[in-house]
């Protein structure tokens, strides 16, 4: 393991005990643009929320993959072939999640998040596709 994916691997576990519990808070009191991705651990079978920003797109959501696709949360639902996506008090199944292409996905995202995006040279993102109610 090189020391740039060492570290990298370090900083995301620093978040996970910091960041993600105050993102988790506000997502679920539906404060600010944040959803919860409710899927279950491919080893433990535990329930885990992961807070995430997602884009509504059409049939599902768009998810940016800030630290690409080899996050926890990401493998396990990908393990699984599903999710629950949690937003404005509202649940719904996502059933199927296909890659997308950088620039496909940046659009499903406000003018600002866009050129952020860009800025920040993101290129991992998915669609999650819902089941019809």
């Amino acid at each position: 393991m090189s020391i740039t994916q060492w570290l990298s691997r370090r900083f995301r576990i620093l978040l996970k005990y910091t960041l993600n519990p105050l993102t988790l808070r506000l997502a679920r009191a539906g404060i600010g643009p944040l959803s919860i991705v409710r899927h279950v651990g491919r080893r433990s079978g535990k329930q885990y929320d992961t807070p995430l920003l997602l884009a509504p797109a059409s049939g599902g959501y768009v998810a940016e993959l800030t630290y690409g696709p080899n996050v926890d949360w990401f493998q396990n639902v990908m393990a699984a072939g599903r999710c629950t996506i949690v937003r404005g008090g509202r649940q719904v199944l996502v059933d199927r999640i296909e890659p997308m292409d950088a620039d496909a996905g940046r659009q499903a995202f406000p003018l600002a998040a866009r050129i952020l995006l860009r800025i920040l040279r993101r290129r991992d993102y998915v669609h999650m596709h819902v089941v019809a109610p």
